[in-house]
């Protein structure tokens, strides 16, 4: 009871800040509110219901008398998606209040958002002309679908996510990202590795470190690379979050509408949770624990 309170309190503040004009211009307005629809998503992504289907039987279920508006599946549906660019700006709005970006250190890395079995993709009419064929490097196996690329801070504190082709190169994917909020250290995997890059992140005021191939000679101090590599691996942290706690690769969408919605949702509920952490004076990435019966 106590966290879907919290969830509520901050949402209607953030969405307050962000919506400054009606959404909806003619039509009724919906029987559940906005800010409703989102404490069901994002309480229910932090509570494992990856469906759609999964969060409303939930609520239906159990919090009926709390959400007395709610009705049919399909309007809650209709309504989540609809809400794909306030969940977008409320994430960014709690970012803004964790002041991430003013950290000297931020952390960047990509893992994969399958959309089908491999095996059925050659017949796959999914995404047909949008998803692609793509290597993921950390699971050594061929996939079909999209590449996200996390951009977060050294605490763990998501600060941006960006969807493409799975085919994509990573240096390629950095550059679409808008990294003109951040200034700093960049540090990134292997396949981060170009001087042109660098060049270029470095005229913005972005130093860009990664690790290097066998066949390059190190000269920077051994204490530093310990460092990059200790220090990266809270991105990979928060990817495991995402994929274990949040299935974010379980998306089960059919569109790209739903699956960006989706996305969202799912970021905007780890973000959520680490604000709360922040503010209890928990560790921020303590995910377990955060809600106790």
């Amino acid at each position: 009871e106590d966290f879907i309170i919290h969830a509520y309190c901050q949402i209607c503040a953030a969405y307050a800040a962000v919506v400054h004009s009606p959404l909806r211009r003619r039509g009724f307005a919906p029987a559940l509110s906005d800010e409703e629809v989102l404490t069901m998503e994002f309480v229910g992504a932090y509570l494992g219901l990856h469906q759609d289907q999964q969060i409303w039987a939930y609520f239906r279920r159990h919090w009926q008398p709390w959400f007395p508006a709610l009705g049919a599946r399909s309007s809650f549906v209709r309504q989540s998606a609809h809400l794909w660019a306030v969940k977008q700006c409320i994430q960014r709005h709690w970012v803004s209040r964790l002041q991430s970006s003013q950290r000297p250190v931020h952390l960047v890395d990509g893992f994969p958002v399958p959309v089908c079995h491999f095996k059925r993709a050659h017949a796959s009419e999914v995404f047909a002309g949008q998803a692609t064929y793509g290597f993921c490097a950390s699971k050594a196996q061929t996939y079909y679908g999209f590449k996200a690329m996390l951009l977060t801070s050294d605490e763990g504190v998501i600060e941006d996510i960006a969807l493409l082709a799975a085919n994509v190169d990573e240096r390629e994917a950095l550059r679409d990202m808008d990294l003109s909020r951040i200034s700093g250290m960049l540090l990134g995997d292997k396949g981060f590795i170009s001087p042109i890059l660098h060049q270029e992140l470095a005229s913005q005021g972005i130093d860009l470190q990664t690790p290097l191939r066998c066949n390059m000679t190190e000269t920077r101090p051994h204490g530093f690379t310990r460092w990059l590599t200790k220090t990266r691996r809270r991105v990979e942290t928060v990817i495991g979050q995402l994929a274990d706690r949040f299935a974010i690769e379980q998306h089960r969408a059919r569109d790209l509408w739903h699956l960006v919605s989706r996305l969202y949702r799912k970021v905007a509920a780890h973000t959520l949770c680490v604000l709360l952490n922040r503010q209890l004076g928990r560790p921020l990435l303590q995910l377990d624990g955060l809600v106790s019966v």
